[in-house]
């Protein structure tokens, strides 16, 4: 139960971080807009789950077990340097200079500043761009799903949890945002690299 504790919380960690960004920022989540977030992440989540429980049917324990520390222990070190590389890559120029409107470059500028799924500036994050959003968190997820499910796990207790704690985590980034008198840079990216890490640990011991 702990284990699934950790890792709920370390997905839900994204979703807070971005709300508060959005609360500095005055622009508002409809709760259409929250359900549609929490339903796209855990939507892939139980999709990535699914696939490394299947995977876990084929492939031997052991090697699964290893498979699992490997993927959760690289996240984890990737969240640890998270800030850098996204900083790195908002500072990366395009090639000439035009704005783009692919879905794979929105998706992208959304995961280095989730504020940008706001296309249309309106302060009031739509359905379609909270799917854009959704996408973007659930990019992680994805992985950390995979690897979680290849060392068993309590998919229905995990993908329940993911939605109630979405939920939890949305509205109270927004409200704290909104208490924030003055913009600032939250990064947390640390805290989800080092429970990563942790879980990580207790797939080999």
């Amino acid at each position: 139960m702990v284990e699934t504790l950790l890792l709920v919380f370390t997905l839900s960690l994204d979703a807070f971080v971005a709300s508060v960004a959005y609360g500095t920022n005055e622009i508002k989540i409809p709760f259409i807009s929250t359900a549609i977030i929490n339903i796209t992440c855990s939507s892939l989540l139980a999709f990535s789950l699914f696939l490394g429980s299947v995977v876990k049917k084929i492939v031997p324990e052991s090697i699964t077990l290893l498979a699992s520390f490997l993927i959760l222990m690289l996240l984890g070190i990737f969240y640890l340097f998270q800030g850098i590389i996204k900083n790195r890559i908002a500072k990366t120029p395009t090639s000439n200079g035009e704005v783009k409107l692919k879905i794979s470059d929105l998706i992208i500028s959304v995961y280095v500043d989730e504020t940008n799924a706001d296309f249309n500036k309106s302060k009031d994050l739509g359905p379609k761009e909270s799917l854009y959003l959704a996408v973007a968190l659930s990019l992680d997820s994805l992985a950390i799903g995979f690897s979680s499910s290849l060392a068993g796990i309590n998919y229905i207790r995990v993908i329940f949890l993911s939605l109630l704690y979405g939920i939890v985590a949305v509205q109270l980034g927004l409200l704290i945002g909104r208490k924030l008198v003055e913009k600032s840079n939250i990064n947390i990216s640390w805290l989800s690299g080092a429970i990563l890490m942790v879980l990580a640990i207790t797939k080999i011991i």
